[in-house]
């Protein structure tokens, strides 16, 4: 990685000069080559651009927001980097609130509703093109020359459907502005600083919750990019099985790093830290180390998801017999979660409580662990009662999907799991069944299995659609299939 000469932040270069950067290679800057900078580029102004596809749609849920809250100023920032070591920073992911109303993902932009008679102006508050006189673009850290070509202000109103202004400006705007103010948190400092006095954290918690129950229903556009990430994952897990034999000479790396390829080229990234978990790590709900050896004989449980270009993700789980073939115990344990996630997913319908296909789901395993004899002579209600099933079963049976994993998770309860499904809710059905290498309550060649299989199901008008519906999940047909692709 090359070394910038300066550390400066394009949002200070004006009031700043741009400094020299310590321990750097060149002792200073020639006034003959700071010249020779500022002259003999072409002019790559963009123009006659189209909207961006979801331009319509953003416009819609910028008016859904001006109506909830008139009169009021409404602050929602995309965010800014994050240094991940010294002067390196992580990739940046715009807020899911700010992204979501306007189709932007860059880093530092800020969407302002402004109140105005019958609704708000919104302005979106971006960085400008670097700016080429004072050598910015070149000796800053953040400069096009180091990082890219960003759109012009005037690039940015063509594409968003938004008037843009300069993202440098704001501080000085917001703190002069009156009347009642509402900003999302937690992702620009700058804004929070310059609104201290302004704003309140009960106002601002409003806020964050309407806009995350506005995402419990998607649009068409968000079904259609959902979709797009299911077909992308369904592709990425096609890989993995094709490349199991390098993950048994190597390790859940070989997995992680194969699956991470395919959401780069067919997405924006992965959409949550990819669970490659093979032999007992299937049964740690949360296993992203990736770092554990892979052997034939034993299961894999890839929970993974791709996220598109606009961030929206898929979040798939299917568990795969190593050597393409489940033992009887295996199968047995496989199969009790496939009928429960059958129960689960045909309770997916509008007018149907969001819990029931949790319930569904669970019944059917506390059913399996009585029949196995796991629970005493207990019955299935008085287990249920208990929550004793939870032993084995451990997590809820599925949550909201969109733009995040999991998504609308600041909604209010009665909203989200009191609440009653529509069509448009896009949600995850997932049960699993998890017995501990170390549970000795349960036979020893149970030990170590962990089994789960999720789908991602969009609720219609008529009951659901199961959107990841590419990848097989009846046992026989997972193994045909692993045979097809390692054929």
């Amino acid at each position: 990685m090359s070394e910038e000469l300066t550390p400066e932040n394009p949002e200070t270069a004006e009031a700043e000069p741009i400094k020299q950067r310590k321990n750097g290679l060149y002792p200073g800057i020639s006034d003959e080559l700071a010249a020779s900078m500022k002259s003999g580029w072409a002019d790559t102004e963009l123009h006659g651009l189209e909207p961006i596809a979801q331009a319509g749609y953003t416009a819609a849920r910028r008016a859904a927001l001006s109506a909830r809250f008139p009169g009021e100023r409404l602050v929602i920032p995309a965010g800014n980097l994050r240094t991940r070591s010294n002067d390196t920073e992580y990739a940046f992911r715009a807020s899911t609130e700010y992204a979501y109303l306007t189709g932007d993902r860059t880093q530092d932009g800020v969407l302002v509703l402004e109140p105005a008679e019958g609704g708000h102006d919104a302005t979106i508050y971006l960085l400008p093109r670097s700016n080429r006189e004072d050598g910015e673009f070149w000796l800053d850290g953040q400069g096009e020359l180091w990082v890219g070509r960003r759109h012009s202000l005037g690039e940015a109103e063509q594409l968003l459907g938004l008037p843009a202004k300069d993202v440098r400006e704001l501080p000085a705007a917001l703190a002069g502005s009156t009347g009642p103010v509402r900003a999302v948190r937690g992702h620009d400092a700058g804004v929070e600083a310059a609104l201290t006095d302004k704003v309140t954290a009960e106002r601002d918690e409003e806020l964050r919750v309407f806009l995350s129950e506005a995402r419990l229903v998607k649009d068409a556009f968000e079904i259609s990019e959902l979709r797009k990430a299911c077909d992308a994952t369904a592709r990425g897990f096609e890989d993995v099985v094709k490349v199991l034999d390098k993950a048994e000479a190597t390790s859940e790396r070989y997995i992680e790093g194969t699956f991470f390829l395919r959401a780069r080229v067919d997405g924006n990234d992965i959409g949550y830290g990819s669970i490659c978990a093979a032999g007992p790590h299937a049964t740690t709900l949360h296993w992203v180390r990736n770092d554990g050896p892979v052997r034939p004989g034993e299961l894999l449980l890839l929970d993974a998801g791709v996220e598109t270009e606009e961030l929206y993700t898929a979040d798939v789980t299917r568990t795969l017999p190593i050597n393409g073939s489940f033992t009887p115990l295996q199968r047995k344990i496989y199969d009790a979660v496939y009928e429960a996630q059958e129960a689960g997913i045909a309770a997916v319908k509008p007018g149907a409580a969001f819990r029931d296909f949790h319930d569904a789901a669970q019944r059917v395993l506390a059913e399996k662990l009585v029949e196995w004899g796991l629970l005493g002579d207990l019955s299935v209600e008085k287990v249920l009662e208990l929550g004793l099933q939870r032993r084995w079963t451990l997590h809820g049976t599925g949550h909201m999907l969109g733009m995040d994993v999991h998504d609308c998770a600041a909604a209010r309860t009665e909203a989200y799991v009191d609440g009653i499904l529509e069509p448009g809710v896009c949600l995850t059905v997932e049960p699993g069944l998890y017995f501990q290498a170390d549970d000795l309550t349960v036979p020893e060649e149970y030990r170590g299995i962990g089994v789960r299989i999720e789908d991602d199901i969009l609720v219609t008008e008529d009951g659901n659609r199961n959107l990841s519906d590419t990848l097989p999940r009846r046992a026989d047909e997972v193994e045909a299939w692993m045979a097809g692709l390692k054929g």
